[in-house]
């Protein structure tokens, strides 16, 4: 094993050197075993609203990829916790995603890549996904019509894609995701979460059982 990274079941805290300073990332061993374990990079929400790398469903994420048997890097956006730069409206924190995601790779050369993230940290991993070449891609309420009015959606990714958005979504409206969802070629798998607002309250169980068998799925050995 790496020494970079932590034991199986355990987590360790890391400060990795960046294109804009040090990044605060949290690491997380598999809790299963896996003959070649693949690796998690999960991006947080919107930095500027108080997103950071211990949201409840950037933690889900992390700890379904661990639950799957693989590590999760989870890690503090630009300006947020002990990461340093400064909020860069998602191109630096693309950039920082395809950074990790290439550092964490080297240490596990034979491992795949699952990209995923919520809200704004939905956006920006999907971005990364086009410099990458994820095995999966998991989307949490992506905000393709919100925060990036400049910005055109980011390119389909190239492998399975599942997006997950609650009906009742106070924060990114759902039926505009829904459209420009459609509009890829081919759509990614959207399940839609009746009765279920932006940050899942009360429902991060019900969460669990969607992500965990897609990424079972894509990362059997």
């Amino acid at each position: 094993m790496h020494p970079d990274l932590p034991a199986a079941g355990d987590n360790k805290t890391v400060l990795i050197p960046g294109p804009a300073g040090l990044i605060e990332a949290m690491i997380s061993g598999p809790r299963v075993p896996s003959a070649q374990p693949g690796y998690a990079v999960v991006c947080h929400p919107h930095p500027l609203y108080g997103g950071a790398m211990s949201n409840k469903v950037t933690y889900a994420l992390a700890s379904c990829a661990q639950n799957a048997g693989l590590y999760a890097l989870r890690f503090n956006f630009r300006g947020v916790g002990r990461s340093q730069g400064v909020h860069d409206e998602g191109r630096g924190e693309t950039d920082d995603t395809v950074f990790l995601a290439q550092w964490l790779g080297e240490r596990l050369p034979q491992g795949r890549l699952l990209l995923a993230g919520f809200s704004f940290g939905a956006w920006v991993s999907t971005a990364a996904a086009a410099r990458l070449a994820p095995v999966a891609q998991i989307s949490i309420a992506p905000p393709f019509a919100k925060y990036f009015a400049d910005a055109p959606p980011p390119p389909r990714p190239r492998c399975p894609w599942l997006v997950v958005h609650g009906r009742d979504d106070e924060v990114v409206a759902y039926e505009p995701t829904r459209q420009i969802l459609e509009t890829y070629a081919p759509p990614p798998q959207l399940v839609t979460m009746d009765g279920v607002g932006h940050f899942f309250h009360n429902r991060i169980a019900d969460l669990n059982e969607v992500v965990l068998p897609f990424i079972r799925e894509h990362f059997a050995d």
